[in-house]
């Protein structure tokens, strides 16, 4: 394409980014003329949340000398928190988060599955795993975040999600000194790495530690069972208004590597690409998969696969290897992707049943 994709193209992949039915991802991945569009439609920040912001300072300046006091304690026990994120980043606090926000559905889960559910003192629409999510303030989306409400909350931590988020928001909030943590896994044990460094900043360890070994064992149970089975060819339809798929650097794509597949578009450059249907035709996919709604729910209607139906010797169709996952469990990076993973495995052992 050589013009920027119309307006409506952009609500409706992000309303479906940000319900979890596809990879928040997807947004920065369009073409560049696509993120300078969506970029460009990003509004500046109004005079008088400038303003708020700056007289908010003071006040963070305070909190920051009280979490500084706190982690005199720390201070004698052992060195600062530290870790690297996924941006490479090396992020330091001096004592254990006490008040986070997360910019993410997925990254709220993952607090809670870190063990510090109860430190979040805000989180953006979506974030409703678990069911305690759904009590906490919100501060607005990855499209518009309520930044004089962020700064109220006194944050000593923000989780972002490093694709999601328009740079002028995180430059007005790395402004500010906040410590921020990029996330953007791409592979299904990165999953249990991210739960151990965020057991790290908030102080809870053993818990985060015992969620990462437990995620660990059920990815080393498919692995295991599936890696050497025949491999099959797959089609991921993530979006079919342009039609969409992944290339082999993201984690749906090293879900179906885990389940013994072929990602047949794995080793195009974009992260996200967009793809004819006459290339799909061509690539002959033994399965096409999608992922469909789950307990979150989209305003949007949901592609389907039924538009392959109009090709029956393709080998996927021909053969019935049309699958739907639940978004929930596939597009969110959380300790749920290895019961996704497990319901893509199942999915393909049916197709190879299929196909002999």
């Amino acid at each position: 394409m050589s013009n920027p994709p119309p307006r409506d193209l952009l609500t409706r992949t992000t309303t479906a980014l940000m319900a979890g039915l596809i990879s928040y991802a997807t947004l920065a991945a369009l073409p560049a003329h696509a993120a300078s569009a969506e970029a460009a439609s990003t509004p500046s920040l109004p005079a008088h949340t400038v303003s708020a912001i700056a007289a908010s300072t003071a006040s963070l300046s305070a909190h920051s000398v009280s979490a500084n006091a706190a982690s005199a304690t720390s201070a004698i026990t052992g060195r600062p928190l530290s870790v690297t994120d996924d941006s490479g980043a090396t992020v330091t606090l001096h004592a254990p988060a006490q008040r986070v926000i997360s910019l993410a559905p997925h990254l709220t889960e993952l607090a809670f599955a870190a063990g510090a559910g109860d430190k979040l003192v805000g989180v953006v629409s979506y974030s409703d795993y678990p069911e305690a999510a759904k009590q906490i303030p919100r501060i607005g989306d990855n499209r518009a975040l309520d930044l004089e409400r962020i700064v109220a909350l006194k944050p000593d931590l923000i989780l972002v999600w490093r694709h999601a988020n328009a740079q002028q928001q995180l430059d007005t909030l790395r402004a500010l000194h906040i410590p921020l943590y990029l996330s953007a896994p791409s592979k299904v044990d990165e999953v249990a790495t991210t739960l151990e460094k965020l057991g790290t900043l908030f102080g809870s360890e053993s818990v985060a530690q015992q969620a990462a070994r437990d995620y660990r064992g059920k990815i080393a149970v498919l692995r295991a069972r599936y890696a050497l089975q025949t491999p099959v060819s797959v089609f991921y339809q993530v979006w079919d208004r342009p039609l969409m798929t992944l290339n082999d650097a993201h984690w749906i794509s090293n879900t179906v590597a885990l389940c013994g597949g072929r990602n047949v578009f794995g080793q195009l450059a974009p992260l996200v690409p967009t793809v004819s249907t006459e290339a799909v035709v061509a690539s002959n996919p033994d399965v096409i998969m999608t992922s469909g709604a789950g307990a979150t729910r989209s305003k949007e209607a949901l592609p389907t696969l039924d538009r392959w139906l109009a090709w029956p010797k393709l080998t996927a169709v021909a053969h019935g290897n049309l699958f739907i996952i639940d978004g929930d469990l596939i597009d969110r990076p959380t300790p749920r992707l290895a019961d996704g993973a497990a319901e893509l495995c199942k999915d393909l052992e049916i197709a190879r049943q299929r196909l002999r």
